[in-house]
């Protein structure tokens, strides 16, 4: 795990108390299975009804998991380098006696066996952290059976240059969409470094790495609202989010 990761992690470790903290309410979002959005479940629609084995990568709090399994998944498996949020987690899927079970892991390089899922599912936050891409392109591959899909939904590329005022939208000047990589100054916070990388870069290297792109969208809504928010920035005219299926 190279520098940048580890204090990434160590970020994460310490804002994924959050997850502890408020284990009532996560509990009751897993239960609910609104963490899987109305972007998503047409897109997943199809794959869910053959009651895929699904893994997750960087599976966070663990309540999509749950919707996943309500949806129609079979089983889910989740990765996550926090030790925090997979303990918690665990612990969630464990009361509402779901079938999805957690691994502490840093990735690329999924403890896992080859040829596992049906389907790869993950974003919400997630690819921003990963740093070689390629190299979780191919991860992803190994972890799929034939004809299996990868899945993601997540903050657009472009999402990062928005201001957050109220009034109207504006481009941060400390932010490229052409650079490597920025500051997060949001959650988690605490110094955490997050990828930057073109809608382009995403669908070059999952081709690349023998994936087929079957659809790509983007959204105006994020997927995620700090606290009651309500940016200019997301009012229908600019990118925010995207949903991305491809298939091996």
């Amino acid at each position: 795990m190279d520098s940048v990761t580890r204090a990434n992690r160590d970020a994460w470790e310490t804002a994924s108390e959050k997850y502890v903290r408020e284990d009532a309410e996560m509990l009751a979002v897993a239960a609910s299975g609104v963490s899987l959005t109305d972007a998503e479940r047409p897109i997943l629609r199809d794959v869910l009804r053959t009651s895929p084995q699904v893994v997750h990568l960087q599976s966070g709090n663990g309540t999509d998991d749950v919707a996943l399994i309500h949806a129609g998944a079979r089983s889910v498996m989740g990765v996550d380098y926090s030790a925090v949020t997979v303990r918690a987690a665990q612990r969630r899927a464990d009361e509402l006696g779901v079938a999805c079970r957690y691994l502490v892991g840093a990735l690329p390089g999924a403890p896992l066996a080859d040829g596992c899922a049906d389907l790869v599912y993950t974003g919400k936050g997630a690819l921003i952290w990963i740093r070689d891409l390629s190299s979780w392109a191919r991860d992803v591959v190994r972890l799929l059976r034939p004809s299996g899909h990868l899945f993601i939904y997540e903050e657009h590329p472009a999402a990062p240059l928005w201001t957050w005022d109220a009034d109207e939208p504006g481009i941060r000047p400390d932010r490229s969409y052409f650079a490597a990589s920025h500051v997060n100054d949001t959650f988690p916070a605490g110094g955490a470094v997050q990828t930057q990388r073109t809608l382009g870069e995403f669908v070059t290297v999952l081709a690349a790495a023998g994936l087929q792109v079957q659809e790509l969208h983007e959204y105006a809504e994020p997927f995620w609202r700090m606290g009651d928010l309500a940016a200019a920035a997301w009012n229908g005219r600019l990118p925010n989010a995207f949903a991305l299926l491809a298939r091996r």
